[in-house]
């Protein structure tokens, strides 16, 4: 009777406590919130004790303060209960006048209650009040939610490693895997980039992780994306093709006594993860003794998928190649393609499909990887095909790929949504949000799409993403003020920024590709009244005048916020060297077209390179706060076949290679 006049007294919503501040990142499945107050808030002493004797778990913030007491004295009652009808990972929070209850289905739910409480409390703290009676059921839509940290061309300073595991576990994902290259110290030395961090400091970070529930797993690239080792001298002749270190030979022994060594090194870092991620994307391999390339894929993936067994890892590999084979690759691109077109598509292709189905390593996990417009019915179907076969699949969605200087399309949140919602209605076992450090924006511009992707993975509803903007910028900055959706505003002037001193047809992660980049990349100069220039170049100066004036209320709006009391204060100041960043590029560019209207000087023009390198200066000073901004100087740089900008100095003159030359050239031509 006692159970039947509470659930009456419980409605969702609370008319003593604001909407924006009783929200959760990521949402609870269910928050039924009474109109009575009960006596706790932010402030108060909690005393718990748990009637099973379970250890209390890692704590955070305004939880830190909770002590550990007996029945008689405790306020806050906690226990796991595996009998629970809950599914894996859940947990109930009851909140009375005088007392808190938490009942969890395992560790990880008592864990992830701890987090949903420490929110608690920080709503109470926003508001300044008392926290309402209410109860909450919560569970995750995926069990497996995991972040993807690619340190291939730089890696973070060590607490910056350590102060991201709390922040992922604050929002409930549950999984990493760290795409290692060579930023691990093997034992195979040579192949070890000399700031590599040491295998017994990954090993540290993965026991502070397994704390967290967050479980870190290795990827270490094999048979293709392998210029890490077959740069080097010691190893070239494992290369596919000799001129090429884009590739191993898969038929020769030596190239598994090399792999398996590194994944022995790797399992060693990772004590605890439960995958082996071997890559195996986008490499063509050519036919050799016999054997078809795609034969000789199977061939290495069979290898390495049996070494994973061996040592009790479920090995992993990026699909593509199959798909590919199978001749339907590109329709899991196209967001316009028809069911019955994608139907009809794989009838057709169901030969080359099935051809070598049966060789496939049953052991591993097929990943289904696409990054812009997962809804197409092509990724669907390749989704149902798979499951369809009983071949195991999981997902991956992005939060990079290859956009300059910062994520973009709104941290791709529709992107990350989509494919979240489509594992949770698949039954997918989980996904995996890819951060690719080709182009290598800061790491802390990432933030937003971990937490899209943090609340989609968990909840796999379809909250609006307006409503969720809203609540990443009240629970990460812990403000909600308009100014802070300047995030959306830098898209476009950021996009335009990569190529506006580059000719048409051109990318500015090719000009050191070029020996005649001066002419074949970079913009023609003009000379003093050039009315041809200024036609010539009229689409970017346009670009260039809206988007200083753009930059301009981003940066006040910027300098306005920090003024303010917010929290993670410095992703701010990150945003802000990148928008100052694209600013003194668009300005530079209005500059040159003032000369060539003649109402400039060339000292004029000239004299910007010395605002640049002050620029630069403290664009480096902000971003080494928390990374490591330059290669060794003995490092060796591979081959770069993919034109990875991160890739192709070892300075930091990478992030400022267009800026650079164009400079060059400025000198060159007026001097």
């Amino acid at each position: 009777m006692k159970k039947i006049i509470l659930i009456a007294l419980l409605i969702v919503s609370c008319n003593n406590y604001n909407n924006t501040y009783n929200t959760f990142l990521p949402a609870v499945k269910e928050n039924s919130v009474s109109e009575k107050i009960s006596n706790f808030d932010y402030k108060s002493d909690f005393t718990a004790f748990s009637p099973n004797g379970d250890s209390i778990p890692v704590l955070f913030d305004l939880t830190k303060k909770i002590k550990l007491g007996s029945e008689d004295n405790a306020n806050l009652f906690f226990e796991v209960d595996p009998k629970l009808e809950i599914p894996n990972q859940g947990y109930l929070i009851e909140i009375f006048e005088n007392k808190i209850e938490i009942k969890a289905k395992d560790s990880e739910g008592l864990f992830y209650s701890f987090i949903s409480l420490n929110q608690i409390l920080k709503n109470s703290k926003s508001q300044k009040k008392n926290i309402p009676i209410k109860q909450i059921k919560d569970y995750p839509a995926l069990d497996y939610r995991s972040v993807h940290i690619d340190v291939k061309h730089h890696l973070e300073k060590k607490e910056y490693y350590f102060d991201l595991i709390d922040q992922l576990a604050s929002i409930k994902i549950n999984g990493i895997i760290i795409e290692f290259e060579d930023k691990l110290g093997y034992s195979r030395s040579s192949i070890a980039a000399p700031e590599a961090y040491s295998i017994d400091f990954w090993k540290e970070l993965s026991e502070y992780a397994i704390k967290r529930k967050i479980i870190i797993s290795p990827l270490i690239q094999g048979l293709g994306h392998a210029s890490f080792i077959l740069k080097h001298d010691e190893y070239k002749h494992l290369r596919d093709v000799p001129e090429s270190d884009w590739a191993f030979n898969p038929l020769e022994q030596e190239t598994y006594d090399v792999q398996f060594d590194l994944y022995k090194d790797a399992l060693e870092a990772t004590p605890y993860g439960q995958f082996l991620h071997v890559g195996g994307d986008e490499v063509r391999v050519i036919d050799r003794n016999g054997k078809k390339g795609f034969e000789l894929n199977l061939y290495w993936l069979k290898k390495v998928s049996e070494f994973a067994e061996k040592n009790k890892r479920t090995p992993i590999f990026w699909d593509d190649m199959y798909l590919k084979y199978g001749e339907v690759w590109n329709a899991t691109l196209d967001p316009n393609i028809s069911e019955s077109e994608a139907n009809e598509l794989w009838e057709l292709k169901a030969p080359k499909l099935n051809e070598y189905i049966d060789e496939f390593p049953e052991n591993c996990i097929y990943m289904r990887w696409s990054y812009f417009r997962p809804w197409g019915k092509g990724n669907i179907k390749s989704i149902d095909w798979y499951k369809e076969n009983n071949i195991k699949v999981m997902g991956a969605t992005a939060g990079q790929t290859r956009w300059i200087l910062m994520p973009q399309d709104e941290s791709n949140i529709n992107s990350i949504k989509s494919f979240a919602l489509i594992s949770t209605e698949k039954k997918l076992d989980g996904l995996l949000l890819t951060l690719w450090d080709d182009d290598s924006p800061h790491f802390e511009l990432y933030k937003r799409g971990i937490h899209a992707f943090a609340e989609y993975t968990w909840t796999g509803q379809n909250t609006e993403i307006s409503e969720f903007k809203n609540k990443f910028n009240y629970h990460f900055f812990n403000n909600d003020d308009d100014r802070l959706n300047f995030i959306d505003s830098l898209d476009k002037p950021v996009r335009d920024w990569a190529n506006l001193f580059i000719k048409k047809g051109n990318h500015r992660n090719s000009i050191t590709k070029s020996d005649s980049y001066l002419s074949s990349h970079l913009i023609d100069l003009p000379v003093f009244n050039d009315d041809e220039w200024i036609l010539n170049h009229k689409e970017k100066i346009e670009i260039a005048n809206n988007h200083l004036k753009s930059l301009e209320i981003i940066l006040n709006d910027i300098r306005e916020l920090k003024s303010l009391n917010l929290v993670n204060m410095y992703t701010l100041e990150i945003y802000e060297q990148v928008a100052k960043l694209a600013h003194f590029s668009y300005k530079l560019m209005i500059e040159i077209s003032d000369y060539a209207k003649g109402s400039s000087s060339i000292k004029a023009l000239l004299n910007n390179e010395k605002e640049f390198e002050l620029l630069r200066n403290e664009f480096e000073k902000v971003y080494s706060k928390t990374r490591v901004i330059n290669k060794s100087e003995n490092y060796i740089l591979d081959q770069d076949h993919h034109r990875h900008t991160a890739n192709q100095s070892i300075s930091m003159d990478w992030q400022f290679i267009g800026e650079l030359k164009l400079f060059e050239k400025l000198n060159l031509t007026y001097k």
